[in-house]
Formats: structure tokens, C-alpha cells, sequence
């Protein structure tokens, strides 16, 4: 097998560094998004606000560092902003479900 060269052994420490950082952010990001959504199935949607801010915030870091793609974060931050508001909707007006509109007949 041959040597590798001084070069390859450089860029395989720097990426053995850059994974260690990205695994710390990658966790505190997931931790972030699991205590959003451990909130808002425990229906305690003020709290889960205020942890959505810290949440997005996270996200952003991440894609901004490079841990995660820019696109991965906004999909996240997005898809977590249509549970909280779904759950806030559903706290304030339990009472009455929504209306889906019923399909028209095509005219002949």
C-alpha cells in the first residue's frame, strides 16, 4: 500500500477537526428542534415560542458555519414553524374544527 502523501495526511487532520465542531453543532441543533417539539406535544405553546427563536437561531448558526446546507436549515425552520403554529391554532379554538371547501361540479 503506499505512503500517503504529506498533503493527504494534512487535509485528513483538518477533516478529522472540522467533523468533531460539526458534530457538536449538528447535536445542539437537534437538541434545539427536540425541545420544540417535546413542548408542543406537551401543548405548552408560549414556552415553545420562545424555544422556536433559539431553535432558528441555531439553524442558522449551522448552515452559516458550514455544518449543515443553508437549504437543510431553512427546510427545518420551516417545517418547525408549521407545528408550532399548527399546535397554536388548535390551542385557541378547540371548539370548532375547520371547514374544508367542498369541490364544484364542472360545468357541462
Amino acid at each position: 500500500m503506499p505512503k500517503e502523501t504529506t498533503s493527504a495526511e494534512k487535509a485528513a487532520r483538518a477533516a478529522e477537526r472540522k467533523s468533531l465542531r460539526n458534530k457538536s453543532i449538528k447535536s445542539e441543533t437537534k437538541t434545539r428542534l427536540a425541545r420544540v417539539e417535546e413542548l408542543v406535544e406537551s401543548k405548552d405553546i408560549e414556552s415553545a415560542k420562545q424555544a422556536t427563536v433559539v431553535a432558528i437561531s441555531t439553524l442558522d448558526r449551522a448552515a452559516k458555519k458550514g455544518a449543515i446546507h443553508p437549504n437543510t436549515a431553512a427546510r427545518r425552520k420551516s417545517r418547525l414553524m408549521k407545528k408550532v403554529n399548527k399546535a397554536a391554532i388548535a390551542q385557541a379554538s378547540p371548539a370548532e374544527p375547520r371547514k374544508t371547501p367542498r369541490a364544484r361540479k364542472p360545468k357541462s
